[in-house]
């Protein structure tokens, strides 16, 4: 663990010396759980949200893009169960006076019994090899079996608690388990207490409603309201989706883990519409295709894994994460939801508008079901940032610290440097990059020696340095050079815009799903 804490504080300050992400209001000493993304940081998010739209609306002809305002009708929030049910369960620690998530406590207990199992399951792995079956071994071994059963009851008590709302035993459970602060150390704990998490404000009368209004806690409730809109307008037939990239705000009282977890942050989110009925079949298939969209990135198959809810939120039959192994551990990403006609029905009936739809195949109208998907940028981000970051020793004895991100989400796909500033070296290395800037973001420079260029550029991400020599006014050939191998290769001029095309293209990612 103490690794993994390492990785992540290195990753933060190479985030702030590099320019992917600071510190809020840094001069004024900063503002709590709020970030702001820098010139590398906003070029590779940017890069994160190209991915996704295109995988979901340009690659679907079912689905369709909007985006809806911030700002909504108070009722919306009424309507959707925000107001009444958009708690956490909190508890505070009595002697360090530090506050926790009360469910957050137990599931990290949780993990460490995990990794317990995985540490055993990699020991036997070593010891048998070929022959080890880590089915077999799950099932079989004393260690794994009792600490599974441990990990079942805690799960099991945890989930009876949370549903029936029963704080005491909540906490109950948090003592017998004797988890403890980690802070002071000690088990102090206060009652467990529910905290809304909508930040309100004043913005008039709406509507002759209440003057408060609320800062969107999703971008979901922005689609829902929509529904009607755009299947009329784009003539929609179910199934259909309707995505949304925007911000959202929720009042985390245990914000932490540098961007992780944010009072203000970005979703990336498609509501899929379909007959009732059939949620199941489409809640295995957005499974299956969101966990290929994450894969295709290429940072192994085991950082990845699917988490059943133990608490079904109050409008879903099904719901699962897809968690990723992140510095501090495996934690949601993303999350997949089976949404029933909740969200619909419950517009319909506050609104006093109808929202069914008709069906010409069946002759039936009815209230469409709801699939969803729905990432958080923010954590996309970190999850790329940090299975990207790595400290290299090379074989002349130097070292370098390289983000091998993958080169369609680079922040700078192209470094292009004249050996000299003499000789029209210059003149020619910016010829060439204005030749290709219009379909690539390029850097140029010319400081300093050219090892030093290829470290700046390895530790900002980019996947290729072009050099321009002597050799290019003679030839029409440059040096190119890739990040991860740092091979070189001398090409043609006239080559390169489409050897950096077909290596960088988000194409490249979508044709792996």
């Amino acid at each position: 663990m103490a690794e993994k804490d390492d990785t992540l504080k290195k990753v933060i300050s190479h985030s702030k010396e590099y320019g992917f992400v600071f510190q809020s209001s840094e001069i004024y000493d900063g503002l709590s759980a709020t970030y702001d993304y820098g010139q590398y940081g906003s070029e590779l998010k940017n890069n994160i949200k190209k991915y996704w739209w295109m995988s979901m609306v340009q690659m679907h002809e079912n689905i369709v893009g909007i985006d809806a305002a911030i700002f909504m009708h108070p009722t919306t929030w009424k309507a959707s169960g925000h107001i009444d049910a958009f708690n956490d369960p909190l508890i505070d620690n009595k002697d360090s006076k530090k506050r926790y998530r009360a469910d957050v406590l137990i599931e990290d207990y949780i993990a460490k019994i995990e990794g317990k199992i995985n540490k055993d399951i990699t020991k036997a792995k070593k010891r048998f090899g070929d022959d080890f079956n880590e089915t077999e071994f799950r099932n079989t071994n004393p260690n794994v079996t009792r600490r599974q059963e441990q990990i079942n009851d805690v799960n099991t008590r945890m989930a009876d608690a949370l549903n029936s709302d029963d704080l005491e035993n909540v906490r109950q459970l948090i003592i017998d388990l004797g988890i403890k602060c980690a802070v002071s150390g000690t088990a102090n704990w206060t009652e467990v207490r529910q905290f809304n998490l909508m930040f309100g404000t004043e913005l008039g009368s709406v509507s002759g409603e209440s003057a408060t209004i609320y800062l969107r806690p999703e971008t979901a409730q922005g689609i829902f309201v929509n529904y009607l809109n755009v299947q009329k307008t784009s003539r929609m037939k179910l199934p259909f989706g309707i995505a949304q990239i925007g911000k959202a705000f929720r009042n985390e009282i245990v914000a932490r883990q540098f961007i992780f977890r944010m009072r203000e942050f970005e979703q990336m989110e498609m509501q899929f519409f379909i007959k009732p009925g059939t949620q199941m079949e489409w809640y295995q298939y957005w499974k299956n295709t969101r966990m290929k969209w994450h894969n295709a990135l290429g940072f192994g198959e085991d950082n990845y894994r699917f988490h059943d809810h133990i608490k079904l939120a109050h409008y879903a039959d099904a719901a699962c994460d897809i968690e990723f192994n992140y510095p501090m551990g495996f934690k949601e990403l993303e999350g997949i939801h089976s949404r029933t006609d909740f969200d619909l029905g419950a517009h319909q009936e506050h609104s006093k508008k109808n929202l069914t739809y008709f069906d010409s195949e069946t002759n039936e109208r009815y209230l469409p079901y709801v699939l969803e998907t729905s990432i958080g940028l923010d954590r996309m981000f970190l999850s790329v940032l940090t299975k990207s970051y790595a400290e290299e020793t090379l074989k002349d004895g130097s070292s370098r610290v390289v983000l091998r991100i993958p080169p369609a989400l680079a922040p700078v796909k192209v470094a292009i440097f004249p050996l000299t500033k003499k000789d029209g070296l210059p003149e020619k290395a910016r010829a060439i990059m204005h030749k290709i800037k219009l379909d690539h973001n390029c850097q140029y420079e010319e400081k300093d020696a050219i090892g030093k260029r290829y470290r700046r550029q390895d530790a900002i991400g980019t996947p290729f340095c072009i050099t321009v020599d002597h050799e290019t006014l003679e030839n029409n050939t440059i040096t190119i050079r890739e990040r991860d191998s740092m091979k070189q290769e001398r090409v043609d001029i006239n080559d390169l815009a489409q050897i950096i095309s077909s290596k960088v293209s988000i194409s490249n990612l979508i044709n792996q799903e």
